[in-house]
């Protein structure tokens, strides 16, 4: 059963339908180190680059994935909505469906897609899809759920003229998990890169990795361990939390700056893929849980469903199913590497500017960690070293 990835990145998405039995025909991304990663581990697979410049899909298309660009879109971005200058790229997979051809659509996108222009550019794609004859419906999904230590929640769309998208994103259910205190006996991850507004903070994992700070610094998180050392993992060690084969985006990109934190940061977790893969090919009972009708021009739910005939949110969590993750804990090895001092004293310094607040004793483990890596390497003895 043919799939055509539009806007694939690292082909996230399409290893996770790979996983339940398709196989893609043509993948499509305008980056030129995702076009040359996907033509590596997709050997046998068409590449090209810019939707735009696709004439038509192949005739036997059966299913579009799409995770299209999000910088418009998301909290870090411009807000500017599914018509701005990256995110309104879209337009051209619409494009291609206005021929003619009515493939089931799995959409990924940010969560705060559903609120961007007070939920405007949720509306505007909606209304896209509908145009097209589309029944459609999206639930946000944690990464979180599949047995990775990400906070990672993405809104999952499916719209299609053939099978019941209701079946495929509420046909589980598994609750959200307890909430667990943070407390310095467990690992805490955070962004170094942030302090004022947010950090992101989570207990026993990383929050969701992302392309580069707002000021474009590559973004990996910190974890702040119970033995006190403040590490960053590896770009190795992102790629697992995402669920890729390992050394997915190892290779010679040509460039002296390495893209491989933006394209894993930019990615399609994979597990989540799977499971919603897996449901496309075997469509589950829809489960009896609240419906309520959905006012056009109101604010968007988590989860919801519609045609031309209504809209209705529904009260799905973002855990279709609960696989535990493991404690980060055991995602650390000898690749991971201490925060700099700079670092360390760059965000003790915002956060207690910022008037966040934090779990109890945070910031001063923080400041013990970074009188550690003092100790170990001297500011004077740093600055010979430059």
């Amino acid at each position: 059963m043919a799939v055509v990835g539009l806007y694939a990145g690292i082909g996230g998405f399409e290893l996770g339908f790979q996983a339940a039995g398709y196989e893609p025909s043509l993948l499509a991304d305008r980056d030129e180190h995702c076009q040359k990663l996907l033509e590596t581990r997709f050997k046998k697979v068409r590449v090209e680059g810019d939707v735009g410049a696709i004439d038509a899909l192949p005739d036997n298309t059966q299913f579009v994935t799409a995770g299209f660009p999000c910088q418009n879109l998301s909290m870090a971005g411009d807000k500017t909505g599914i018509h701005g200058q990256k995110s309104g790229d879209v337009r051209h997979m619409f494009e291609l469906l206005e021929q003619g051809q009515r493939p089931t659509l799995a959409i990924e996108n940010v969560y705060f897609l559903l609120h961007v222009q007070r939920g405007g550019a949720m509306s505007e794609l909606i209304r896209m899809i509908e145009a097209l004859d589309y029944s459609w419906a999206y639930r946000v999904v944690n990464t979180l759920a599949f047995g990775l230590p990400q906070r990672r929640r993405r809104v999952f769309l499916i719209a299609s003229t053939v099978i019941d998208p209701r079946q495929v994103l509420f046909a589980d259910e598994a609750g959200p998990p307890a909430s667990i205190q943070p407390t310095l006996d467990k690992p805490i991850g955070f962004y170094w890169t942030e302090g004022r507004a947010g950090v992101g903070t989570t207990v026993d994992g990383v929050p969701p990795l992302k392309i580069a700070s707002t000021v474009g610094i590559p973004s990996m998180p910190a974890v702040l361990f119970p033995d006190g050392e403040v590490l960053t993992p590896s770009i190795e060690v992102c790629e697992r939390l995402q669920g890729f084969p390992p050394a997915w985006t190892d290779m010679d990109f040509g460039v002296r700056r390495s893209p491989r934190w933006r394209m894993v940061g930019n990615a399609v977790s994979v597990p989540a893929a799977t499971w919603l893969a897996k449901r496309v090919k075997a469509p589950g009972e829809m489960l009896q849980l609240p419906v309520r009708p959905l006012e056009k021009g109101k604010s968007w739910p988590t989860a919801a469903f519609g045609s031309k005939n209504g809209w209705f949110a529904i009260d799905a969590s973002e855990f279709p199913v609960r696989m535990p993750p493991p404690s980060i804990e055991a995602y650390r090895d000898e690749t991971w590497k201490p925060l700099s001092a700079r670092a360390l004293r760059g965000f003790i310094s915002r956060a207690k500017k910022g008037g966040l607040r934090f779990p109890d004793g945070f910031i001063t483990a923080l400041e013990r960690a970074l009188q550690r890596v003092e100790e170990r390497n001297p500011p004077q003895a740093a600055a010979a070293g430059n």
